[in-house]
């Protein structure tokens, strides 16, 4: 008997269905040899601090850094029933063999080793690797399953990372909030992710736009433009010496280029362009693309890679049908033409790594996009359009320049003819959606020669200002993300496609990351026409204006990033890559200290109830009484003091206000401890700066009742 165990109950289902295991249990199916499981995704992770040491459940300053000497996972109450069940299959004695067949990826590596080394099991270890949920793919897959262990690499990567995120998430997070007084969350992906989005917004608030101004001549069926002057007075001299003249035509030159298609879609780059042809944000299109994995209706989703690998080339042409049918590209003049279905041009295993490129699947072409949910179908004919530009001829164009003199200056202009649109063709079914117009355009006249004399009909001056950098969207960030750390690295003489592959976080995990910056309060989103743009909030920006160099550093964490990488590939041992993260938190530690004036960065989200007698700083509520917010004070009403239990009243928000504005606040039916009777007083902060607050009462002039 094998035990197969997935990553959620649909895939599960899915690969039950190919195996025979048709009978349902509690918790899994079995059925033709085979047991068929889940895991509900993350059954068990690392555990909090508190489990290491009860201290530890409180943040305190002194217990900093945190560092365990030996990993603890825990499993949540939520999911104790069924990683029971697993622990109980893979004990079993008719199981001979378990089947990792959770997602074919660093974190699917890692939520399968969890269970399988909690659960205590030593039984051999097999490994579904599969980049399709068609039928014909978990057969294919299971035909070939490969020895567990040649993911050994996968898992300490995988492992090195979610420890990696939790010393840096768990020390840096209390540090940092404690020291500024609120919760401030800190990661090793998070952190450099919002300093791009802060660093944009600098650069937008520090540029100045200057004027330019430029002189265009009529040269009657065309225009030519003089190059950009600073000042109007430099464009009205130019102007004025080519009014009533004549223009002549120094050069005339014509090229035909070529535009190569763009590769397949890779996750991030099908998140960009859906973020900017249809404003999906990047979780979105991942969750649906997940959805279509599942449905077979598209391939694995968390690829890196834009390729296929090459033994797949001779079924490129039935797939390029299968996305022309989701596009009804069949309508379009001309359509797809068989012989022009370049499959050579977009299979190069060297370039796919653990997965090829997003493509729809075989199944994709027998569905009804029109059934689909609305976001999995337009992802799908994105997906669709991808392959179709992929393997299509290159657009060819003809662009002639030509230069011409008048009144001491040049001035040039610019034509283009298209000559075969090749993959634009796929562009232009999509032209709305891109905003893109039709590339021919600006066509110049024919029959242009050198020494040529124009008659000039009109000359006009147009004012321009140079742009400030633009608010970034998603689809600006994942790419910068991406690349994070390529500039440095090429200059340190790194490979180009090394460089790149050094970047913030993964394919995987960029969504993720969006979504908790927005979360956590650090970044908005704030709409402004068709785009979404990403802005940092207040407290974002006080953040990134707080944090030390190595925890903001896009450089410094994509090459974190890539030595995960080399962990996976055996080249770096995993101690040696925490031990260094441990390093750099312990002089954390020691070496960092607050910003003056920090009150002003992050001031506090509390509600202020009033203002500190003894420093001036703001008191707000908090669960046990009204605090001054400036740590050093120590300045505090506390709710449960005995003065106001003695004469059963509560230090209620409107008394501490009172108290606070005026140094007194009236009370009525206090109960007297010695005549078991009540009375009306006024009860007056009499605070000489100790350890803790007084209070004395004044009377009318009747005194007591």
């Amino acid at each position: 008997m094998r035990f197969v165990i997935a990553e959620k109950p649909s895939v599960a289902q899915s690969l039950a269905a190919v195996l025979g295991a048709k009978q349902r249990r509690d918790g899994y199916l079995e059925g033709n040899g085979w047991l068929v499981s889940w895991c509900f995704g993350h059954l068990a992770e690392l555990a909090d601090a508190g489990v290491y040491d009860p201290e530890y459940a409180k943040w305190r300053y002194d217990d900093l850094p945190i560092l365990p000497e030996s990993w603890r996972f825990t499993v949540s109450p939520d999911k104790r029933g069924q990683f029971d069940t697993l622990r109980g299959l893979m004990r079993r004695e008719d199981v001979t063999e378990v089947v990792n067949a959770c997602d074919a990826g660093r974190e699917g590596e890692l939520i399968f080793r969890t269970a399988y080394h909690l659960a205590g099991c030593a039984k051999p270890m097999k490994r579904l690797w599969i980049s399709s949920m068609e039928d014909e793919a978990i057969r294919e897959g299971f035909a070939a399953l490969r020895d567990g262990r040649e993911y050994d690499g996968l898992h300490q990567s995988a492992l090195c990372r979610a420890k990696a995120d939790w010393l840096v998430g768990i020390n840096a997070t209390r540090l940092f909030s404690l020291l500024y007084n609120r919760t401030l969350n800190v990661g090793r992906v998070l952190s450099p992710t919002l300093a791009l989005i802060v660093q944009r917004e600098a650069e937008i608030g520090a540029f100045r736009p200057e004027p330019f101004y430029t002189v265009a001549l009529d040269c009657g069926g065309f225009t030519a433009t003089g190059e950009r002057q600073k000042t109007k007075k430099e464009a009205e001299t130019t102007a004025a010496a080519c009014k009533g003249g004549a223009a002549i035509l120094q050069a005339v030159e014509r090229k035909e280029k070529t535009e190569k298609p763009p590769a397949l879609y890779d996750l991030t780059t099908l998140q960009r362009d859906a973020n900017r042809a249809l404003g999906f944000t990047a979780q979105q299109t991942l969750d649906y693309l997940q959805s279509l994995y599942e449905k077979k209706l598209c391939t694995y989703p968390r690829t890196d890679s834009r390729f296929l690998t090459n033994d797949m080339e001779a079924g490129v042409p039935a797939l390029a049908a299968v996305a022309a049918l989701i596009c009804g590209a069949e309508s379009l003049a001309g359509g797809l033409r068989p012989e022009s279905c370049n499959a050579a041009q977009v299979c190069d295993s060297a370039k796919v790594s653990d997965h090829h490129a997003v493509v729809p699947t075989p199944s994709a072409g027998k569905a009804d996009p029109a059934a689909l949910p609305a976001g999995e179908r337009e992802v799908l004919r994105l997906v669709a359009r991808g392959l179709l530009r992929a393997v299509s001829p290159a657009h060819r164009f003809a662009e002639t320049s030509v230069t011409v003199e008048c009144g001491g200056s040049r001035f040039t202009a610019k034509g283009r003819a298209v000559l075969d649109m090749g993959w634009k063709l796929y562009d232009q079914t999509d032209k709305e959606a891109f905003g893109s117009s039709l590339p021919d355009g600006g066509r110049l006249p024919d029959g242009m020669k050198e020494g040529q004399t124009l008659t000039v009909a009109g000359v006009t001056i147009k004012e321009g200002k140079t742009t400030a950098p633009k608010h970034h969207t998603e689809d600006s960030l994942l790419a910068a993300m991406e690349t994070a750390g390529a500039k440095d690295m090429l200059a340190g003489g790194l490979r180009p496609d090394d460089a790149e592959r050094r970047g913030l976080g993964t394919p995987a995990t960029r969504a993720a990351i969006l979504e908790k910056l927005v979360s956590t309060g650090f970044v908005e989103r704030k709409k402004a026409k068709k785009a979404v743009n990403l802005l940092p909030t207040q407290i974002g920006v006080s953040l990134v204006t707080v944090l030390p160099e190595q925890l903001q550093s896009p450089q410094l964490t994509a090459e974190w990033e890539h030595r995960l990488k080399e962990i996976e590939g055996g080249a770096l041992d995993p101690g040696d890559f925490l031990d260094g993260i441990a390093a750099m938190l312990r002089e954390l530690v020691q070496t960092y200290e607050a910003v003056e004036g920090a009150e002003v960065l992050f001031p506090s989200d509390r509600e202020r109830v009033g203002t500190c007698p003894r420093c001036g700083g703001a008191v707000t509520e908090s669960k046990k009484g009204f605090f001054c917010e400036n740590r050093e004070c120590r300045f505090a009403l506390w709710k449960d003091n005995r003065f106001f239990a003695a004469k059963k009243k509560v230090l209620t928000k409107a008394v501490a206000a009172a108290l606070l504005k005026d140094g007194r606040a009236r009370l009525t039916g206090c109960f007297s401890e010695k005549t078991g009777k009540t009375y009306d007083a006024t009860v007056v902060l009499d605070d000489d700066g100790g350890k803790y607050v007084n209070f004395r009462l004044e009377f009318d002039a009747g005194g007591r009742k």
